[in-house]
């Protein structure tokens, strides 16, 4: 191994770490929320609701640089700027159909009410409370640091397809917020005791540590077995 390629490897390693202690540091924000600023679960949700928003935005970019080769750049479809066009536009009208609608279970859950709902009502609560503004842009930095370092720094890019990185998101999703969802209907059942509210959140924070680190791990793996990606025709 070169000098140059041991730096690289040193500072790719580096960068993974990085990610992990921002990921770590983020879903502190709500744990001291709740600790400190007496967040309830209803608060805890809508944080969460912010954070796959978040993830939903930044899998557009992750579309669009995709290099690997899958089922759909085989037959082409995938591989020009109308193609990828056509996959980022089904999965923003998809995914934000799906946020919306975890969007009015938080409202319920947090209100206790579905006829206080309405259109809206869940980002304006949001925007109305600093604590849940400072607690998503914590989250954002997190991601945004996991793309550029992880994605981008690492090369993970060169591996991920296309059509592979339009359902990436659901994963995590489905795992990590169905498990929030039922545990903190559970908890406003139980008049959300502080304990079980902060087990709540490190539940979250240790899922979602497991996640991150099974994905990129296996994209690691994926990047050094990988032939050199194709270069031409790809926006």
């Amino acid at each position: 191994m070169t000098a140059g390629s041991w730096l690289v490897q040193v500072a790719r390693g580096r960068a993974g770490s990085i990610a992990v202690v921002l990921l770590v540091a983020a879903n502190l924000v709500p744990l001291a929320g709740v600790l400190w600023f007496g967040w309830d679960v209803g608060t805890i949700l809508y944080a969460y609701w912010i954070e796959n928003g978040i993830v939903g935005l930044l899998n557009v970019p992750k579309m669009l640089m995709a290099r690997g080769r899958g089922p759909l750049a085989t037959v082409g479809a995938a591989d020009g700027i109308c193609g990828r066009g056509i996959l980022v536009g089904f999965f923003l009208v998809h995914y934000g159909i799906f946020w919306v609608v975890h969007g009015v279970f938080v409202s319920v859950l947090a209100q206790g009410n579905f006829l206080a709902f309405g259109f809206g009502n869940p980002i304006a609560t949001v925007l109305s409370d600093r604590g849940l503004l400072l607690a998503a842009a914590a989250l954002l930095v997190s991601h945004m640091a996991s793309f550029v370092l992880n994605y981008i720094g690492r090369g993970e890019y060169k591996t991920a397809t296309v059509g592979g990185q339009m359902f990436a998101p659901y994963v995590r999703v489905f795992v990590l917020h169905i498990v929030v969802i039922l545990g903190g209907a559970v908890l406003i059942g139980l008049r959300q005791p502080v304990v079980l509210v902060v087990l709540l959140v490190v539940l979250k924070t240790a899922i979602d540590l497991g996640l991150h680190l099974r994905e990129h791990r296996a994209r690691a793996a994926s990047a050094g077995s990988a032939p050199p990606p194709p270069s031409a025709g790809v926006v």
